[in-house]
């Protein structure tokens, strides 16, 4: 495994590679990995000739700034997880590598960064694609691998593609999972025990709404999850909303012939949480 902190390093080896005609599949990521991470690293080095994973805590997608203080960072810990898995190239830049100068890029996403996450966190999905598309054009992957976890942003980034007009798939990955269901996430790590025993919740909360498609309508079930929240008192929903997959358009009906996906947000304890399921 070779560790680059620069791009012209990157590059002037990946160009060698795209010569010999290697498949490249990208991992990006924030670091403070976790296993759904090495999922998506296992599932890069299976599809292609040549992995590439990211770490780099991207400051454009922070609209709060002690947000991205305590952001984890786990370099070390890191890096020793992708030896194991024998990830075969690592780009670890600096801020400045990345943004040499003050970034203004500003990108049409078609509304998909306006709601839910982005109604929450303005800027965030700008942001997101600003790091995206440099790491995108710089490093030319066949495949990048995203999880399902941050929904929105596999949607946002498969339109940041058409944007870019590249010749580039989007793979997405299931959630995995502690096993009490809650998502894995960097953030995780933030949560006090007794936070973290009570996280589940989110999870199960979703899997009991799922069950009940029959009995209630979309606004009728958006306000029982409400309540459930309510309920439980220490979790602060922030939203719940039902889309369709592509544009992220709330669903009204049940027989919409659609796929629907439940997403939502949680504040635990200063900890912000998020989690999807789709509903079949």
């Amino acid at each position: 495994m070779i560790v680059y902190r620069t791009k012209t390093d990157l590059t002037g080896h990946l160009l060698s590679l795209q010569n010999e005609g290697k498949s490249i599949g990208l991992v990006p990521t924030m670091g403070a990995l976790h296993q759904g991470h090495m999922s998506l690293v296992e599932k890069a080095a299976a599809e292609n000739d040549v992995v590439v994973v990211t770490i780099f805590v991207n400051p454009t997608q922070f609209n709060d700034p002690s947000d991205l203080d305590l952001y984890p960072r786990t370099l070390d810990q890191d890096l020793e997880l992708l030896r194991q898995l024998e990830a075969d190239l690592v780009f670890v830049p600096a801020v400045k590598e990345m943004y040499p100068d003050e970034e203004t890029q500003v990108f049409d996403l078609g509304g998909l960064d306006k709601v839910m996450e982005g109604k929450h966190r303005p800027g965030h999905f700008n942001g997101v694609a600003q790091i995206v598309s440099k790491l995108f054009l710089m490093i030319r992957p066949h495949r990048a691998y995203f999880g399902q976890k941050d929904f929105q942003q596999l949607v946002v980034i498969r339109r940041l593609v058409e944007i870019l007009d590249m010749n580039l798939t989007i793979v997405s990955c299931p959630i995995i999972r502690e096993k009490d269901g809650l998502a894995m996430s960097s953030r995780n790590t933030r949560l006090s025990k007794e936070e973290r025993k009570l996280a589940p919740f989110i999870y199960e909360t979703l899997v009991h709404a799922s069950e009940l498609l029959d009995a209630l309508s979309p606004s009728q079930l958006k306000e029982w999850v409400i309540l459930q929240f309510k309920k439980q008192g220490a979790l602060e929903l922030e939203y719940f909303e039902i889309v369709e997959d592509k544009g992220l358009i709330p669903v009204n009906k049940w027989d919409e012939e659609v796929n629907k996906v439940a997403c939502l947000a949680v504040l635990l304890g200063g900890v912000r949480l998020i989690d999807n399921l789709i509903f079949d």
